[in-house]
């Protein structure tokens, strides 16, 4: 686990200046909304070989929503999609409470502290929802 500060400065960081940021042409992509604070992100998609080769976003949130998505871009670019989906549900139950961080995860455990504020847990879902939709469409095909 991070120290809080260094937790902050993280979120911070990517929340002001995000990373991963713009449509990928012709790649698959899916938009999620969260109604109760506003916040909308797209996320698209870019598989070769079974890997995720290129993964941006684009919309518009709170810090912690942008810091997500940037820091997914960042840690889950050119994995194979199997580690995608396992990197996925850590990161899912270490932000809803279920599990300890995994170190695995790199610098999204910074987002750790989410579990304990019920309003901003879907605010850090939201681009992993909306890439697990965009690769469900890629598995499809």
């Amino acid at each position: 686990m991070l120290p809080e500060a260094v937790a902050r400065q993280i979120i911070a960081e990517h929340g002001g200046r995000p990373r991963g940021v713009g449509q990928i042409a012709g790649a698959p992509h899916a938009a999620r909304d969260n109604p109760g604070c506003g916040d909308h992100v797209t996320v698209w998609a870019r598989v070769e070989n079974g890997r995720l080769a290129e993964v941006r976003f684009t919309g518009k949130g709170c810090a912690v929503s942008r810091a997500s998505a940037s820091l997914m871009t960042q840690r889950l670019g050119g994995l194979a999609l199997g580690e995608v989906h396992a990197l996925s549900a850590s990161y899912r139950a270490m932000v809803m409470g279920e599990a300890l961080p995994d170190p695995a995860l790199g610098d999204l455990v910074a987002l750790a502290g989410v579990s304990r504020l019920h309003a901003r847990r879907k605010c850090a879902l939201l681009a992993w929802q909306a890439l697990e939709t965009a690769l469900s469409e890629v598995e499809k095909a």
